[in-house]
């Protein structure tokens, strides 16, 4: 199978690693170094819809995984499909017809209906993006001036009621009719320990939950008859039908499940730690999905399997990040050849003119370490983080600590 993977990122190392031994020709655009150990490189092609698509029928591969959002939303491969994404509202209102439980909220495009909205909601105010913000669209805070602010500058914003628990990431396959749920995982979005400072796109995560209720398992199935199926039914419906990962932000209240967010595609960094432990192959699955032949495809493989243990991710960001990060700082420590238990996925990596592996982006490197329990797991993956430098380099330390 000839596989071509669009993105630059961690999660799109993670999942080059998950497809290297199931591809016969394997290709990423534009890819990164640590991706070009695996996989042919195109640096020369942006991740645009136009040039994934020369890029594409040049190649004509049997199957093109996209990794980030903007080249979905923009259009490269269903624009209609990927507004679930796109914009915040649409995504409300597909939930709201298809009776998926989320919190209330109301959509503004005005100073005036935001300050209507933030007086009916109350603090804590939580103000969101319309539109695609990198993961930093996103302000949940107790201050009304920071909340009016907020709105303002992002224009039209969806201010919603707070919802108070822990948050969950769910991926699904589906061909549009069958969905197949992935391993629940959970990420860190805030730049701070103990969940402080600004929202980041992720600096770790953890996979499986062995706090969340009825297990993992059960987490998942509950998830998938309240929550992905109906938004697959609804979505082909609308006559939008939705192909590929759906990608569901669940928060676990006390009165139930409540989806915080839809995303079109594989989430970083939790990807990371799902495909670490996915012992099923990657590519027929995605493959039949794509094809509209999930169902039958699983008939044959059976259920997913899943390696026994835990997989913890803990993000390596640059000075800056997530406001300005700082670029060009020369790496150590991150070529030396990883272990099944422990190695680094990059994210935000270059060559410069010598060579030297540099800094080119936030989220610098991706330390994933694996185990029988969360504990080892998370032990090992900052043993790794441990022996990587860069100047200004940081990461938080209390990934996966709180479970």
């Amino acid at each position: 199978m000839r596989i071509l993977v669009i993105g630059s990122g961690g999660r799109e190392h993670a999942i080059v690693r998950a497809l290297a031994t199931e591809a016969d020709s394997l290709h990423a655009a534009p890819g990164n170094p640590g991706i070009a150990a695996l996989a042919e490189t195109h640096p020369e092609v942006a991740p645009a819809p136009d040039q994934v698509l020369s890029l594409a029928r040049k190649l004509s591969p049997d199957l093109v995984v996209i990794g980030p959002e903007a080249p979905l939303v923009a259009g490269a491969a269903d624009a209609a499909a990927a507004m679930i994404e796109g914009s915040k509202s649409f995504a409300k209102q597909v939930m709201a017809e298809a009776g998926i439980p989320t919190a209330a909220s109301f959509t503004c495009a005005t100073p005036g209906q935001a300050d209507e909205a933030l007086a009916a909601f109350g603090p804590p105010y939580v103000v969101k993006d319309d539109a695609l913000a990198a993961g930093k669209g996103v302000l949940v805070t107790t201050d009304l001036a920071a909340a009016r602010a907020h709105a303002g500058a992002c224009g039209t914003v969806v201010i919603e009621e707070f919802l108070d628990g822990p948050e969950v990431s769910l991926f699904a396959v589906t061909d549009s009719v069958t969905a197949v749920p992935l391993l629940p995982a959970q990420d860190f979005k805030r730049a701070g320990d103990g969940d402080q400072g600004p929202n980041t796109g992720g600096m770790g995560a953890y996979a499986p939950l062995p706090w969340a209720s009825r297990g993992a398992t059960g987490l998942a199935e509950q998830a998938m008859a309240e929550v992905i199926q109906p938004a697959v039914d609804a979505m082909r419906r609308r006559g939008t039908p939705y192909q590929g990962l759906l990608y569901a932000g669940l928060c676990l209240t006390r009165a139930g499940i409540r989806v915080v967010e839809f995303n079109a595609r594989f989430g970083d960094p939790e990807t990371q730690v799902v495909l670490d432990r996915l012992a099923s192959p990657l590519a027929p699955l995605l493959a039949a999905a794509a094809a509209g032949d999930l169902a039958g495809a699983l008939s044959t493989t059976g259920p997913l399997e899943w390696r026994p243990g835990a997989a913890v991710v803990v993000v390596i960001a640059a000075e800056g990040y997530p406001g300005n990060p700082v670029k060009g700082d020369e790496i150590t420590g991150a070529e030396r050849p990883g272990e099944d238990h422990a190695y680094l996925l990059h994210a935000g990596t270059a060559r410069d003119a010598t060579g030297a592996l540099v800094s080119a982006g936030g989220r610098v490197l991706n330390a994933v370490g694996s185990g029988p329990d969360v504990a080892a797991a998370r032990a090992r993956a900052y043993e790794l983080a441990a022996t990587v430098w860069m100047r200004g380099g940081w990461y938080r330390r209390d990934i996966a600590a709180r479970r």
